[in-house]
């Protein structure tokens, strides 16, 4: 555009944005100067700062692919978009809520810093990105624990990690591989979580029973094993089972009895558990973090009576 075209034609400089994103510096190579880029980013003009360097051609709320595609310009063209942004896009719905920020990998030599709502990570591991809907997005699992080092809940990350397992996308396995190529920083809490998740246990409940079952000094239970008959009839698969005295541990959440027929299936399961002569200790999730000593004495004194 020539010098001055755009004031004829606004809406020919949305053809060259990035969804109404777009750089001060580009805005000079069609013809509008600086000065007035910033003016028009004033309170009450029809323009919006998002970056330094990065206008919204409209005075609006971004949307959060607008933030995206604002951070990726900020930062430059090496940049990958990780943490909560990426496993968002991925359709984690374990990702803490909070105040929308976009976290960036860029090169280490680089001198870009964090700004707004962008988060700059100089890292001398980039990653090779996989472009979604133009998009580089890392890796999952390096996405998935790039957010963990930054979450300062044990519990949060335990939810997080749980999920990208459940959902058959990632491998314990594959998640303590990227843990071990990476720097020490941040990683206790994702291997200790991690850890739980490879012996077994399928939610943050369960990882919190892993806890209380080791405050009880009790024998370790299997956890997750299904249980079946003489005859090879299913009868349950407990969260924890110590064989050795026939009790079944569950840790049963008001929500898998919100209905009629939920509460039905426990009263089956349990009948099941009678007939084949094994004790059932019933706990809700929220006593394993309010009440862990509590629950961890009901566990010992039901494996005494078992014994």
């Amino acid at each position: 555009m020539k010098t001055g075209d755009w004031a004829r034609d606004p809406d020919g400089l949305y053809t060259h944005s990035l969804g109404g994103v777009i750089t001060v510096a580009r805005l000079g190579e069609l013809g509008v100067p600086s000065r007035t880029c910033y003016r028009r980013c004033l309170p009450g003009r029809p323009w919006r700062r998002l970056l330094p360097g990065v206008v919204l051609l409209s005075a609006g709320e971004p949307t959060y692919r607008q933030m995206i595609d604002a951070a990726l310009l900020y930062a430059g063209q090496d940049a990958v978009v990780t943490g909560a942004a990426a496993c968002r896009r991925r359709g984690l719905t374990a990702v803490p809520s909070g105040p929308a920020r976009v976290h960036l990998l860029v090169p280490h030599e680089q001198k870009t810093l964090s700004s707004g709502f962008v988060i700059i990570e100089r890292t001398t591991r980039m990653p090779r990105p996989r472009f979604e809907e133009g998009v580089p997005v890392a890796p999952f699992a390096r996405a998935v624990l790039d957010l963990c080092r930054r979450l300062g809940s044990p519990r949060a990350v335990s939810a997080l990690l749980t999920e990208a397992v459940q959902s058959g996308r990632l491998s314990p396995a594959k998640l303590l591989e990227e843990l071990d190529a990476g720097s020490n920083r941040g990683t206790a809490v994702p291997r200790a979580a991690l850890q739980h998740i490879i012996a077994g246990a399928r939610s943050v409940a369960e990882i919190d029973a892993m806890r209380v079952w080791r405050l009880s000094g009790l024998p370790e239970p299997i956890w997750n094993h299904e249980l079946r008959d003489e005859s090879g009839e299913y009868i349950a698969t407990p969260d924890g089972y110590f064989k050795e005295v026939g009790l079944a541990w569950e840790i049963d959440s008001y929500d898998f009895h919100f209905t009629k027929e939920d509460y039905a299936r426990t009263l089956d399961r349990n009948a099941r558990y009678a007939a084949a002569g094994i004790a059932v200790l019933q706990t809700l999730p929220s006593r394993l973090r309010s009440e862990p000593e509590a629950v961890a004495e009901e566990l010992r004194v039901s494996y005494d009576a078992r014994r």
